[in-house]
């Protein structure tokens, strides 16, 4: 369960198609896509996040994630959160105190530009498909959370690689990478897919798959495993596209017992501030 939501710390309106629709990842998701906010553009998300299994809670109250790109394909992530750790049964208790400290540099080192239609030469504002790496390193913060077991121990480092592509009206991201941790806290793989539109209004509504596997065990401790399917949305609220409200639900999709790891419930809501006119950039410009 603290796995995913590591991962986390790491995130439904409309009537007619969009020609530029986009799957975005990131936020409120749990998996990223390739884009990146766009030369000298900030992206802040501040999001309320959580999952739960019968023997565990684990929410972020809030988590801030800071975004900004360095030209048109570098994004710099900053991101902490307050945590709250909740545990179940007769001893249980709840404890509160400052997450760890993440930070990322994405490169999206590769953008398919199509032709226009209209100039026969290539349109450098929007790929319809396009790769990154997102390297993303852990680190635990000068508190007394680790001590009081509201984190995990650092440093860890996800090493990931994302793709997206737009087919028709449908847009599509995946997201491929391994957790590097230390010897008390189980690696693990991630992988997550997300299918969505983005309506005229600029709503978008997704449908993400994710799932995070250990490589072992702790101790005499079982593997554990998180698949989930959640819906999610965005849709801007102030500024023309300046402040967006987005939130996503979902749960796993086997069945949920106290050791296994799978979650009976996560979600996330939140708001996100832009400097551009697009929550993610896919332009060469």
């Amino acid at each position: 369960m603290k796995r995913m939501v590591l991962s986390v710390c790491v995130i439904l309106a409309g009537s007619r198609f969009s020609p530029l629709a986009l799957a975005q990842g990131g936020p409120p998701f749990l998996s990223d896509d390739p884009d990146t906010p766009g030369n000298m553009r900030w992206e802040i998300n501040t999001i309320l996040l959580g999952d739960r299994n019968p023997s565990v809670g684990s929410y972020a109250v809030p988590d801030m994630d800071i975004n900004f790109g360095v030209g048109s394909r570098i994004e710099l992530t900053y991101e902490a959160p307050l945590s709250v750790e909740e545990t179940q049964g007769p001893s249980g208790s709840t404890v509160a105190g400052f997450g760890n400290s993440l930070v990322g540099v994405k490169w999206r080192f590769y953008a398919h530009h199509p032709k226009s239609k209209e100039t026969g030469k290539v349109d450098k504002k929007e790929s319809n498909f396009g790769f990154s790496i997102y390297p993303q390193l852990v680190l635990n913060n000068p508190t007394g959370s680790l001590r009081r077991h509201i984190v995990e121990p650092g440093p860890q480092l996800l090493m990931p690689m994302e793709g997206n592509a737009r087919i028709g009206p449908i847009r599509i991201s995946g997201e491929l990478g391994y957790w590097f941790t230390s010897q008390n806290v189980p690696s693990s793989w991630i992988r997550g897919a997300i299918v969505g539109h983005e309506f005229k209004n600029r709503t978008e509504v997704d449908l993400e798959l994710y799932d995070q596997a250990a490589t072992r065990g702790i101790g005499a401790e079982p593997k554990t495993r998180a698949t989930t399917l959640g819906i999610g949305f965005t849709t801007p609220i102030a500024g023309n596209g300046v402040v967006w409200f987005m939130g996503m639900a979902g749960r796993s999709l086997v069945t949920v017992t106290a050791t296994n790891g799978q979650p009976s419930w996560i979600a996330s809501a939140g708001f996100q501030i832009l400097t551009g006119k697009h929550r993610r950039n896919s332009s060469d410009e």
